[in-house]
C-alpha cells in the first residue's frame, strides 16, 4: 500500500503515485462488478432467445410479387369481360373506358369480370385516369331495372381530382362507408363510425400519383383494406348483416359526366 490514513492527506510529492493505482484499482472492481451483474442477464436472455428459435423474422417490404395471383386481362382483348363495347376497348396493353363530347355517357357503366363472383380474395391492379370519376368494383351484383351493365356494391373510388380517391365506397346503396384515412365499424342496420385513424385524408394524396397508381384491394371476411403506392387509405369492418356482402361481382366504372378516359392494366386476382 503506498498510503495509509497517517499519512493523510498525501503529500505533493505522493500524491500522484498514490491515487493512480488506487483510482485503476476501483475502475476495475467497478467495471467487474458490473460485469458480473450484467453477464447472467446477457446469458439469460441470449438463453431464452435460443429457446424461442432466434428472433423472429421481420416482415417483407412491399412487393410485386404475384405468386398466388391469377392474370384477369391477357392484355390484347377484352375476352372474359363484358360490357358495352361502345366505350370499352383493350388498347396498349390496357384496358381503356373512355366516353368523348361526341360519345357520352347517360348514366354509369361498367365493365364486368365473367369470371366469378370472388368471396375472399386479393385483387391488384394500376390504373391512370385523366379526368371526373371511376372506380373498382368488387363483391358487387347486377341492377337489370337501370341497364344491362349496371353493378351495385362495394367501390374503391378513383377520380381525378383525388377527392375521393382511396375511400371505400358502396355504389347504389349506403354511399360513404370508409373516406380516405378512416377505419370504420358498420354495425348491423347502423351508419359507418369512425374507429381509428390511418393518417389524414388530405396528407394522404400526396401518395396518389397524377399518372399511373397501384391499388391493392383484400377482402376477407367482414374486413375490407384498400393500400394505394403502398398506403393503406380506407378500412371498414362491416357487421351489417342486412345490408353487406360477402361475394359478388368485380367490375370497373364510367362515371357519368364530361369526357373522361381510365386505363387499367396487370389486373391480378388471387381468391383466398
Amino acid at each position: 500500500m503506498l498510503f495509509s490514513l497517517k499519512s493523510w492527506p498525501p503529500s505533493p510529492a505522493t500524491r500522484g503515485r498514490a491515487f493512480l493505482p488506487a483510482v485503476l484499482a476501483i475502475a476495475v472492481i467497478c467495471g467487474a462488478g458490473v460485469w458480473m451483474l450484467e453477464t447472467p442477464v446477457a446469458a439469460q436472455q441470449e438463453k431464452a432467445q435460443k429457446k424461442r428459435g432466434g428472433m423472429p423474422p421481420m416482415p417483407d417490404p412491399i412487393s410485386d410479387d404475384t405468386t398466388g395471383f391469377t392474370s384477369i386481362f391477357d392484355g390484347k382483348t377484352l375476352n372474359g369481360w363484358e360490357g358495352d363495347t361502345a366505350f370499352w376497348r383493350a388498347e396498349g396493353g390496357a384496358i381503356v373506358g373512355e366516353t368523348t363530347a361526341a360519345n357520352p355517357l347517360k348514366s354509369n357503366t361498367f365493365l364486368i369480370w365473367s369470371g366469378g363472383s370472388p368471396k375472399d380474395f386479393e385483387l391488384r391492379l394500376e390504373y391512370r385516369i385523366n379526368a371526373t370519376n371511376s372506380g373498382i368494383q368488387y363483391r358487387s351484383s347486377k341492377v337489370p331495372d337501370a341497364g344491362k351493365f349496371v353493378l351495385k356494391g362495394y367501390q374503391a373510388d378513383i377520380d381525378a381530382q383525388n377527392r375521393y380517391t382511396g375511400q371505400i365506397y358502396e355504389e347504389r346503396g349506403r354511399g360513404f362507408l370508409a373516406l380516405r384515412g378512416q377505419f370504420t365499424y358498420i354495425g348491423d342496420g347502423k351508419k359507418p363510425r369512425v374507429m381509428g385513424s390511418l393518417g389524414e385524408g388530405d396528407s394522404l394524396t400526396q401518395h396518389i400519383n397524377s399518372d399511373w397508381n397501384k391499388l391493392h384491394i383484400i377482402a376477407r371476411g367482414n374486413t375490407l383494406i384498400q393500400v394505394l403506392n403502398g398506403h393503406v387509405m380506407s378500412m371498414v369492418v362491416d357487421d351489417d348483416a342486412q345490408n353487406r356482402a360477402l361475394e359478388g361481382l368485380l367490375g370497373i366504372q364510367i362515371h357519368v359526366g364530361p369526357p373522361m378516359k381510365i386505363e387499367l392494366r396487370g389486373l391480378w386476382l388471387k381468391t383466398l
